[in-house]
């Protein structure tokens, strides 16, 4: 039945493609009133007591889940609620409750419920992304935590009776992990980002999604007709007639589209006069591995390693990393694994790496600024990289590098490492390969210099563009500005590549312009030998490089950088891929 209300269209985050219409169930995730409770000395220890044991039933609770999740999907999905039990376990969390309990004598579910909210305000204030999605799981083991000290019961996704498509303000993993896929057919958030858990989670189910809607949940009510566009983050509340057949063709289209494209999955990545061009994923956690094999990408190149240091109140120890990085490197072999190193200070700030709030945090002490000043931090990570090359092609590259010398202190202390290793008799790959990101303008213009000293660099686009035009790319009042067809940009990527090609190291690219489909070929014609991106974008990259040959990606890339505007740029990559694939006109449009 079509809806006589207005049609609306929000533009969200896609998260997990596919297009899928129906009626909106409006999930609202429980909201407890908890009010202020005196408590006397006498009543604090059975409040310390109730409170242990809440966190014991929630525990199970997880447990329950990931073990579900682990049969059903396979362990590297259950892994995804690793983090919740370590926010159950964090010894800081529990002591700080205990303590405040202890000394304002309220109720253990007010005094929980305060520390909870002034964690999730830290988290919320931060400018990296994956940090700030962490909240997520903090709200969810917080609102279970909390339901279990009240006795109040769950509403679960799996009660649902019919088909639906679920809107909430926000969904967490063990949200999306009650689901049944029969009756969810899609859902939209307010909130989230792409390498939110919810997203992970919603690709493991193919499961259309799209979340960052931010008001959507104001917009719609229970019995709503909705489309849902998790391919290009587009919500329809209310659409007409001719809207929903408009959807409707267009599923046919991108089912028959994805078809042919997962077609390519074991083809090779070769322009049409022969150019072996390596085709790579990024990776935020291990549980992201299955999607890169099943997108047909051919290795990774670029497994960030922030993970390890989150939710916890410890440092990962070398033993722990070890055990990560050779899981992944096995998984994946022989394909290579490309480790950043440790990419953490500033924004991306956490307790127990003792790192201070700065002004300007996109430039202070971060990354491999923050390792080379804690060589103890920075060393256990090289000793678990170095032994983990053991057991797969591995590669190491570091972050953020500006300079020469910033280089051979790195390599420097990767030195040590390797004589700490060989004396230990410990095994590990003696030739493995070490490169720089490239993502600061000076390393840019010094590429030359830095060519010598690694055997290959891979370009970070998303910082390079921030710095290199000097704009703020979580700022949305000069979102505008962030422009990666800009010239500035594409003549730094051109002294990036044909440097590193004349000291015979390879050049790939990891940051979000790798997997922007309207610059593929210009990228391809200015010498880039690796492209790293979400798996989802794998093959429509792959199909793009197998319909062009070098020479005609040369002559594109020649042309565009004759071009004068970021703008004229963009249109002409447009119109160049029109010619070459036709068919992807509605991708790039």
């Amino acid at each position: 039945m079509i809806s006589k209300k207005k049609e609306m269209v929000l533009k969200g985050i896609p998260a997990s493609p596919g297009i899928v219409s129906g009626k909106a169930f409006l999930y609202g995730r429980e909201q407890y009133t908890i009010s202020r409770r005196n408590i006397t000395d006498a009543q604090v220890q059975n409040e310390i007591k109730r409170f242990k044991e809440a966190l014991l039933q929630t525990k199970n609770e997880i447990l329950e889940i990931k073990k579900r999740i682990s049969d059903e999907l396979g362990a590297e999905h259950g892994q995804i609620f690793s983090a919740h039990l370590l926010v159950i376990d964090d010894a800081m969390l529990i002591e700080e409750v205990i303590s405040k309990l202890k000394k304002e004598k309220l109720g253990i579910e007010y005094i929980f419920q305060d520390v909870l909210r002034r964690y999730i305000k830290v988290f919320s204030e931060m400018d990296d992304e994956y940090l700030k999605e962490r909240i997520s799981d903090i709200n969810d083991v917080g609102r279970r935590i909390l339901r279990n000290l009240i006795g109040a019961k769950e509403d679960l996704l799996s009660n649902l009776k019919e088909k639906v498509v679920v809107v909430a303000y926000d969904l967490s993993p063990s949200d999306t992990a009650t689901m049944h896929k029969k009756n969810v057919k899609g859902f939209a958030t307010d909130i989230g980002g792409r390498t939110s858990h919810t997203a992970i989670m919603a690709k493991s189910l193919e499961i259309p999604a799209v979340v960052g809607l931010e008001v959507l949940t104001k917009k719609v009510e229970s019995g709503d007709m909705i489309i849902v566009d998790g391919t290009h983050g587009i919500v329809v509340v209310n659409p007409s007639p001719k809207t929903l057949r408009k959807y409707e063709l267009e599923r046919e289209r991108l089912i028959s589209f994805e078809k042919h494209l997962m077609e390519l999955k074991n083809l090779p990545c070769v322009t049409l006069d022969g150019r072996k061009i390596e085709l790579a994923s990024n990776i935020e956690v291990p549980e992201d591995v299955p999607s890169v094999l099943a997108h047909g990408a051919e290795g990774i190149g670029l497994y960030r390693t922030e993970y390890f240091y989150m939710n916890r109140k410890d440092l990962p120890t070398e033993e722990e990393q070890f055990k990560a990085y050779s899981s992944v490197a096995k998984k994946l072999k022989p394909y290579p694994v490309t480790i950043r190193t440790l990419d953490i200070g500033g924004d991306k700030f956490l307790s127990q790496l003792e790192v201070p709030q700065q002004m300007n945090p996109f430039l202070g002490w971060r990354a491999i600024r923050f390792c080379l000043a804690r060589p103890d931090i920075f060393k256990a990570q090289l000793r678990a990289i170095l032994r983990a090359s053991a057991h797969g092609k591995l590669r190491l590259m570091y972050p953020m590098i500006s300079g020469l010398t910033e280089l051979q202190q790195a390599n420097a202390l990767l030195e040590e490492a390797k004589k700490e290793l060989k004396k230990e008799n410990l095994p590990f790959d003696e030739n493995i390969e070490v490169g720089a990101m490239i993502e600061v303008p000076s390393a840019a213009l010094t590429a030359d210099i830095l060519a010598k000293e690694v055997d290959f660099f891979s370009i970070g686009t998303n910082d390079l563009i921030q710095y290199s035009l000097a704009v703020d790319r979580v700022n949305e009042k000069i979102a505008y500005l962030y422009e990666p067809a800009h010239p500035a940009v594409l003549r730094l990527i051109k002294n990036i590549i044909e440097n590193g090609h004349k000291a015979d190291i390879w050049v790939g690219m990891c940051g979000e312009m790798a997997g922007d489909t309207i610059m593929t070929v210009i990228l391809l014609g200015l010498g880039l030998d690796e492209f790293s991106t979400s798996p989802i974008a794998v093959p429509e990259i792959k199909r793009i490089i197998r319909a062009v040959t070098m020479t005609q990606a040369k002559v594109i890339a020649e042309e565009a950088l004759t071009l004068s505007t970021g703008k004229e740029v963009e249109i002409f990559a447009r119109k160049k891929l029109k010619e070459i694939l036709p068919d992807m006109v509605d991708e790039a449009e």
